[in-house]
């Protein structure tokens, strides 16, 4: 009698091991559609941005530099901060662009949860 209660322990307990997944995979789910799915577009949004500067934009570097563009080579902007003071900075480094008025520019609108 022993020996059968053995024996159909361990079938109850497989399927038991796969539900125990389940809530794990969910999370996994999640996180992908809450975070790394933004994260993704985001980056992608980014780097067409900076394959479409042109000299004459105005823009803001990581470290802040405001400036309007003068040149540009492969990996390298020349950037005129300032009347004849012209810095060549990464196009890496390049955050955002500005608008007329030295604001940054909004990139599109944004979707609100409540209508």
């Amino acid at each position: 009698m022993l020996g059968i209660a053995h024996a159909a322990g361990p079938a109850a307990g497989a399927a038991g091991g796969f539900a125990s997944f389940i809530p794990l995979i969910l999370i996994f789910v999640v996180f992908y559609f809450l975070l790394i799915r933004p994260q993704q577009k985001q980056a992608k949004q980014h780097k067409a941005f900076l394959t479409d500067l042109k000299k004459g934009n105005k823009i803001v570097t990581k470290g802040g530099v405001h400036g309007v563009i003068t040149g540009i080579a492969d990996n390298v902007i020349s950037l005129e901060i300032a009347r004849d003071i012209v810095i060549k900075v990464s196009r890496d480094a390049v955050s955002g662009s500005l608008g007329k008025d030295g604001a940054p520019k909004k990139e599109g609108k944004k979707k609100s949860i409540g209508g």
